[in-house]
């Protein structure tokens, strides 16, 4: 067992997109575990696009990161040694961790895994956050309806993507929005959107009136901005707009300033309604029941960009801003020590 290990610190609050400076590699001696004390080897780390919203100092649904302290996010572990009685060593747990080789934990907010139901990385993706955000913001607020056409922004990514499975799921046209003629195969040939269009291109909006012959009745918006604006002009009446993410604004310096769209909502008697996942908190294990239920019969596929190597986190969350991730973008820090998988 190491006596010391790295942690990756918030090193200054960027400007724009983050660039290497503003992490740090700190290492540090791992602690005794105490009364009750777990020691967590990590496997997985998840980066996501609303951290860099927590790296700005700003008053938010979930507070800042504090300067150089340790960046946390979504973490799959593997117990090594433990002084609890719930928790054995060969364990695999889920929880919300520093990004760090290895965490000490009391074990509060830890959950096993079972490595016998599904891979265990899709806990992190479509069992996880990201498709417990698609499933309920798609369900709850957007509400689709046999025939209905679906459009999702982003579609490519680890929430997009399953959103516009489960609309699937649920009868509706689905249309998908997406950043490379690559991925654009992916929705259409492996997911089975019914078309797809990819926002890069110079004729995206006469792409986009093309794809959604009869309107908009849901949009999943992930991404804000211009491709926002061009979905928003094409809603039918009483529309349904689940608000999930705004990542093309996450690396702005200035405002994100736009058309003024609220006569279109006016005129269609449509609805914006933005949420978080920790909105739905009590009736996580409903959706991940059924997520579970529908990934077992083979009506969900998920897909994986697996970075390898703990110090090329900084990297992979870079990667999340420039399009280069096909579905949940994973770092792998280390292969279990005593788990079975």
């Amino acid at each position: 067992m190491p006596k010391t290990y790295k942690e990756i610190h918030l090193a200054n609050r960027p400007e724009g997109l983050p660039a290497d400076e503003d992490f740090a590699f700190i290492e540090k001696e791992i602690p005794e575990l105490g009364a009750g004390g777990i020691l967590l080897k990590t496997l997985y780390l998840s980066v996501d696009p609303y951290m860099r919203g927590r790296m700005r100092d700003v008053k938010s649904y979930i507070a800042p990161f504090e300067l150089n302290k340790a960046i946390t996010g979504g973490v799959l572990a593997e117990v090594v040694e433990s002084n609890s009685e719930e928790f054995q060593k060969g364990d695999i747990v889920s929880g919300h961790l520093n990004w760090a080789e290895y965490n000490v934990s009391k074990g509060k907010g830890l959950q096993k895994i079972d490595p016998a139901a599904a891979p265990i990385t899709a806990r992190m993706s479509i069992l996880g956050m990201t498709g417990l955000t698609a499933y309920f913001g798609l369900l709850d607020i957007g509400k689709p309806q046999p025939g209905e056409t679906v459009i999702v922004s982003g579609a490519a990514g680890a929430v997009g993507s399953a959103v516009g499975q489960i609309a699937k799921l649920k009868g509706a046209r689905v249309v998908g929005i997406a950043g490379s003629d690559e991925k654009i195969d992916y929705l259409i040939n492996e997911l089975g959107f019914d078309a797809a269009v990819n926002y890069k291109k110079d004729s995206f909006v006469e792409d986009l009136k093309a794809a959604l012959p009869d309107g908009v009745d849901v949009y999943f918006d992930n991404v804000g901005g211009d491709v926002s604006d061009a979905v928003i002009s094409e809603l039918n009446n009483n529309a349904r707009i689940p608000l999930c993410g705004t990542i093309s604004s996450y690396n702005s310096e200035g405002e994100d300033i736009g058309p003024r769209m609220q006569w279109k909502f006016i005129k269609t008697s449509s609805m914006m309604k933005g949420f978080t996942i920790g909105d739905y908190a009590k009736d996580f294990p409903k959706g991940a029941a059924e997520l579970e239920k529908w990934l077992q019969e083979g009506k969900l596929k998920y897909e994986e960009t697996i970075v390898e190597g703990f110090e090329n986190t900084p990297d992979a969350f870079l990667g999340l801003f420039k399009g280069t991730n096909l579905g949940k973008q994973l770092v792998k820090v280390a292969d279990p020590e005593f788990a079975k998988l």
